[in-house]
């Protein structure tokens, strides 16, 4: 199922997607706020998800918010998780580890107040703060079942659904710190959406992630491909670390990304930036 959280007459409401993707019908929730996270925390209670029994409204006819609009805490990320991203950023963002590409994953996180929903504006920082600001298309794992410690043989288990997060970065920023938090949360630096597909709906260790900017196609690559596949992320990330129902794992991005182009191509005024993921759908947000 898709489960989508939106805005209908000036209040926050998550429901279920219908299957032609036409229109969207209530959960009857008593804290719609925190969007998708109370129907998780009941299925990872035991609980099931409830039925959907509020009113149907025309998908056209509401606002789609990021199905977390407020992630519990910080987003965990993934970075150099596509070998021919790891090639194209060898020499700048890689640099230093070049050698151990498939050792270990670089984790990092996003702050949670950057995200934001599907066709919000993604606001541009002004050069005196950043000149480099660029796209990441990937796969977000949205955990379901906690847990610490988490093997692989288990690590799909924990899996509730997916949705698709573009990780967008102040390249300049990234390689100025020695760590690369700051650069990736900027304010509406994590664009979330369109809504979260459940694990029984879509294999998401085997689908394809492209990215448009201004419909021109910069990222096209399968998870299939990752360096690190989903069952590792979720074990490394949950090493020694309690991982909670709705916490989010976006996976790393394919090549493309604009740092990567010869010369780079930094994202402007007016871009928009469409991601596709095959089973979840579509993201698109504008630049301003």
């Amino acid at each position: 199922m898709r489960i989508a959280t939106y805005l209908h007459q000036g209040r926050r409401q998550v429901g279920l997607v219908s299957a032609d993707g036409k229109s969207v019908t209530a959960f009857e929730l008593a804290d719609a706020e925190r969007g998708a996270l109370p129907l998780i925390e009941r299925a990872a209670g035991g609980d099931g998800l409830p039925e959907a029994t509020g009113a149907t409204v025309a998908l056209a006819d509401v606002k789609l918010e990021a199905p977390l609009p407020r992630p519990r805490r910080n987003l965990w990320c993934v970075g150099r998780n596509y070998h021919a991203h790891a090639k194209e950023l060898r020499e700048t963002v890689f640099k230093d580890s070049a050698k151990a590409v498939d050792q270990w994953p670089i984790v990092f996180t996003k702050v949670p107040e950057c995200v934001i929903g599907p066709d919000d504006t993604v606001r541009l920082p002004g050069a005196a703060v950043s000149s480099q600001i660029d796209y990441e298309a990937e796969l977000a794992v949205v955990i379901g079942k906690g847990g610490k410690n988490i093997s692989r043989a288990d690590a799909l288990s924990h899996v509730f659904g997916w949705t698709i997060v573009n990780d967008v970065t102040a390249r300049d920023v990234q390689m100025r710190h020695q760590q690369w938090d700051m650069g990736k949360s900027f304010d509406t630096f994590c664009p979330m959406g369109p809504w979260i597909v459940t694990a029984d709906e879509l294999d998401g260790t085997d689908t394809r992630v492209r990215c448009w900017v201004n419909d021109e196609l910069r990222q096209d690559g399968r998870t299939v491909d990752l360096i690190f596949n989903i069952p590792t992320l979720i074990e490394t990330v949950s090493r020694g670390i309690t991982l909670y129902p709705g916490d989010v794992i976006a996976t790393g991005t394919p090549a493309g990304v604009g740092m990567g182009l010869t010369p780079p191509r930094w994202l402007q005024t007016g871009d928009v930036v469409r991601i596709e993921i095959d089973g979840i759908g579509t993201l698109s947000n504008r630049f301003e």
